[in-house]
């Protein structure tokens, strides 16, 4: 290590929304137009060394040992913001590995702004908070801020607050262990970028106003169900969060679809387990993999039958996980 290097590695999961978030309030501090809820996944991780060295001009961000100069540029606007909060101009070289489909719709950004917030501020000893480096790298990513927690976690717009939105955990995953198996059915990176559909659905969906209105309420139903471990309530609210932001994003102009075939067929084989008795309920974010979020009992019956599906590349198996840690 060189005279006035410091690094740091830290580890981050993706989450999915349950009570899905789309949409902005204000682009250029990337504030979402409403609140969400979420599960943090444990079995899949970004890790993501940041080494500081005064020797560095500029950053330099590489992403499974290749450098990617196109997601440099956001990596660095990450930076710049914490450099700037904690009186730092050092630039960095960064090095993150995902051990799952990146930019695919399994919320690799979330992941990978978590770990890269946590990493830097280990490395160059500011101590932050979680609150305030969820708040950090909800700026670089809106969902990145549910990473920095495990378990539920729930992001909430708080305008007359120290910040605009505060971040925290509902329920730690031991709590409540719910499994979650992903089926993937694409490894490509999806066409439409999130910021970039959102802001066409904004400017051209009919029904955006309504998405809006209409969160409070879901955020409410989902919260009160998470905290009293209602499995039958939490399915029936996250399974209309998610078609409704698909619904929404259809209505765009021109629509996005970010669904394949099989992922419409997954849907369909568990709308079928569920009305068979088996406890389970799916998600979608804005790409073609599909999670479908169960009670223990119910993994074997869902991953038989996801398994069986024409299209299915693999079937991805976790529970829920911790927040973004300090790994070295």
């Amino acid at each position: 290590m060189s005279s006035g290097e410091s690094h740091a590695t830290a580890v981050a999961h993706p989450n999915i929304a349950l009570v899905k978030y789309w949409g902005k309030a204000a682009v250029e501090d990337n504030l979402p137009a409403v609140g969400s809820l979420s599960i943090t996944l444990g079995g899949l991780s970004t890790t993501t060394t940041v080494r500081f060295d005064p020797a560095l001009e500029h950053d330099r961000f590489f992403l499974s040992g290749r450098e990617d100069p196109t997601m440099g540029h956001r990596v660095s606007a990450c930076l710049d913001r914490l450099r700037a909060r904690l009186g730092s101009g050092l630039h960095a070289v960064i090095e993150s590995e995902n051990d799952f489909p990146t930019a695919a719709g399994l919320a690799s950004s979330a992941s990978g702004f978590a770990a890269l917030v946590t990493a830097a501020d280990a490395a160059l000893r500011g101590n932050l908070p979680p609150e305030d480096r969820a708040d950090l790298a909800r700026q670089c990513s809106g969902s990145a801020a549910r990473s920095v927690f495990g378990g539920f976690v729930e992001l909430r717009l708080t305008p007359g607050g120290p910040r605009p939105t505060e971040t925290s955990q509902l329920l730690p995953p031991e709590a409540w262990p719910l499994e979650v198996l992903v089926a993937v059915t694409s490894t490509g990176p999806k066409e439409t970028g999130s910021t970039e559909g959102m802001l066409r659905t904004e400017r051209t969906s009919p029904y955006y106003r309504a998405w809006v209105e209409s969160s409070p309420a879901d955020l409410a139903g989902a919260r009160a169900a998470v905290v009293a471990r209602d499995f039958e309530a939490l399915a029936e609210i996250s399974e209309a969060s998610c078609l409704k932001m698909h619904g929404l994003m259809l209505s765009a102009r021109p629509g996005l679809l970010y669904w394949n075939g099989t992922t419409l067929e997954c849907l369909h084989r568990i709308r079928k387990l569920r009305r068979s008795g088996v406890p389970v309920f799916f998600t979608v974010d804005a790409g073609p993999q599909v999670k479908a979020v169960c009670l223990p009992e119910g993994v074997e019956r869902v991953r038989a039958e996801l398994a069986a599906v024409p299209g299915v590349l693999r079937i991805l198996e976790t529970g829920l996980g911790e927040g973004a840690r300090v790994l070295r």
